[in-house]
C-alpha cells in the first residue's frame, strides 16, 4: 500500500485546509483588502502547499527510497530518479 493511500484522511484534510486558505485569499481580493492582507494570505497558502509537498515527499523517501529493503537497487533508483524530477519541476 502506498504511503499516499495509507495517509489518504491526513492528507485530504490538510488539502481541505488549503482550500479554505485559497477561498480566503479570493475573499480578501474579492473585499479589495490591503495589498499587506493579501500577501499575508498568499504567504499562508503558499506555506502550506510547501508543508503538502514536504509531507508526501518525507513519505516518497522513506517509503520507496530509503526504506524499500525488498525493492531492487534499479526500483529504487528509479524512485529516486522520479523524485529529483519533481524538485526540479517544483523548484523552477
Amino acid at each position: 500500500m502506498s504511503h499516499t493511500t495509507r495517509d489518504k484522511a491526513k492528507l485530504l484534510a490538510r488539502v481541505r485546509r488549503i482550500r479554505g486558505q485559497v477561498e480566503a485569499l479570493e475573499r480578501a481580493l474579492e473585499a479589495e483588502k490591503g495589498c499587506v492582507e493579501v500577501l499575508h494570505q498568499i504567504a499562508a497558502v503558499r506555506g502550506a502547499m510547501q508543508g503538502l509537498m514536504v509531507e508526501v515527499m518525507e513519505g516518497h523517501i522513506r517509503e520507496h527510497i530509503a526504506g524499500a529493503s525488498s525493492r531492487s537497487a534499479g526500483a529504487r533508483s528509479q524512485s529516486a530518479d522520479d523524485l529529483i524530477d519533481v524538485l526540479r519541476t517544483y523548484l523552477k
